[in-house]
């Protein structure tokens, strides 16, 4: 009898331990529960993509002038702020201490959007190596920091600097009839079956580049700043050359004239407004589709790269076309 009292109290206690044991277990994951219901979900983080820093995402500026920017940003909620920072580098040498920010408030409110700017590199920048940090602040209180290596550079120390040297249009073989050096001639327009010819010479290059004459109608929405941007699909090509191995910095053309011997070496081509085919090499390209020929508002512009040293350079006119 006391053997089987002495059982029962044994086999009483251990069910008690367990009961308390598992009471104990359902109000911890309870808790548990409870207390992840009441943790509120991280905020969603903004994403970018399609960056480019510098003209053709060569990450180099010129002190006291343009620099471009390309970003296309997705926000968490919605876009509070966009901003840019320039700061020196740990381990880098610089004549002084300088940093440079820019806040864009212009894309508060929106939930996605491309952010295409030029800014001035300010004059008192001194050269070097420098972090350039793109920062997206969401109005959902996440933020995005992504930095890249950016380089700057006086003017007289960039190993090239392409600027405009020469762009005129000719129709009809008449000396500067259409436009010259950012003068048009009045009431000019590019017309069905004119004869266009153009010379374009840019200075300040070397080494190894190419270069694109292009005609895009403004409605396309296409107005590229480096070779790489050009969407032969909307682009009717002109011209394209390039230059190998130049020794030293000089000017490149896409008439090549050899005053010793007084013979053109390389002409412009010619070109009718309204052909079926464009100038670009080696393959032409039909002009049907998105960029059939039309009446209106037309860039025409030159697209350089310089291959050796990463340097870029645009420049646009607008034209009329009457067909």
């Amino acid at each position: 009898m006391k053997k089987t009292n002495h059982f029962s109290y044994h086999l009483a206690s251990a069910l008690h331990a367990t009961r308390t044991l598992l009471s104990l277990l359902l109000f911890a994951t309870l808790f548990t529960a409870c207390n992840d219901d009441d943790e509120p979900e991280p905020a969603a983080q903004p994403t970018i993509s399609n960056v480019e820093i510098g003209l053709g995402n060569n990450g180099i500026g010129e002190i006291g002038d343009d620099f471009h920017l390309n970003v296309d940003i997705v926000a968490g909620d919605k876009i509070d702020l966009v901003q840019v920072k320039i700061q020196q580098r740990a381990g880098e040498t610089y004549t002084k201490p300088w940093q440079h920010e820019i806040t864009w408030e212009q894309f508060k409110g929106a939930k996605n959007t491309t952010v295409h700017k030029h800014f001035t590199i300010p004059a008192d920048a001194p050269e070097g190596k420098y972090d350039f940090w793109i920062i997206v602040t969401d109005e959902n209180g996440a933020k995005l920091e992504e930095k890249r290596e950016i380089s700057l550079w006086q003017e007289a120390n960039l190993p090239v600097n392409p600027q405009l040297a020469f762009f005129t249009i000719y129709t009809n073989d008449e000396n500067l009839a259409f436009y010259d050096q950012g003068a048009f001639k009045p009431g000019a327009k590019l017309k069905r079956n004119d004869k266009f010819t153009s010379h374009a010479a840019l200075s300040g290059v070397k080494g190894d580049g190419k270069m694109y004459l292009l005609l895009i109608n403004k409605k396309l929405n296409h107005r590229p700043e480096s070779i790489e941007q050009i969407d032969f699909s909307k682009a009717i090509v002109y011209d394209v050359y390039e230059h190998k191995n130049m020794a030293t910095s000089g000017t490149f053309s896409n008439n090549v004239f050899d005053i010793e011997t007084y013979t053109i070496v390389r002409g412009w081509p010619n070109f009718t407004i309204g052909a079926a085919t464009d100038n670009n090499a080696p393959t032409p390209n039909p002009i049907n589709g998105t960029k059939a020929w039309e009446s209106g508002t037309y860039y025409y512009g030159v697209v350089y790269k310089n291959t050796t040293y990463n340097m870029s350079f645009f420049h646009y006119i607008e034209v009329p076309v009457e067909l």
